[in-house]
């Protein structure tokens, strides 16, 4: 019983040290820099002006976030990240496994804009299901008919 209390302290005591004496402690207020940087980080970014209000004399300052960057994606980048959940040897779902050319023929024979066709708008067959895009609605349909392009690389097509 004296060792768990001993041990239960002994964790206050650490626990703590590392919340008074860290870097979770509180800054002084004597500290300016420490007290202008947090102010700067809590001011207003912005007024509201109601109709009939004079606006702000001074001009309020207004950042815009940048355009995120899309990147466009290779076909084995693509397959890597979205169709190797299926297509992956040895292929579930009725999927065909990529380098499978017994699995792909049937498929193949159809041709292959029917094969594209079903990768960017989904497909349910006797097999299995293939989902628009593979599920990922995220890809261009370049990017899906990329990923279908190298999967029939893959067979030496």
């Amino acid at each position: 019983m004296m060792g768990v209390l001993a041990g239960v302290l002994l964790g206050a005591l650490v626990i703590g040290s590392f919340t008074v004496g860290g870097r979770h402690a509180a800054p002084h207020a004597s500290d300016a820099e420490t007290v202008a940087a947090l102010e700067e980080r809590i001011r207003p970014v912005g007024r509201v002006v109601l109709q009939g209000q004079q606006p702000p004399s001074e001009p309020v300052q207004t950042t815009v976030a940048p355009a995120p960057v899309v990147a466009a994606l290779t076909g084995p980048q693509v397959y890597n990240q979205a169709c190797f959940v299926c297509h992956a040897p040895p292929g579930i779902g009725g999927a065909p496994a990529l380098g499978d050319s017994a699995a792909w023929e049937p498929r193949i024979a159809q041709g292959v804009e029917l094969l594209r066709e079903h990768a960017l708008q989904g497909y349910q067959g006797q097999t299995g299901f293939m989902p628009a895009k593979g599920g990922r609605l995220d890809l261009s349909d370049q990017a899906v008919s990329d990923a279908v392009e190298f999967m029939l690389e893959q067979l030496g097509q």
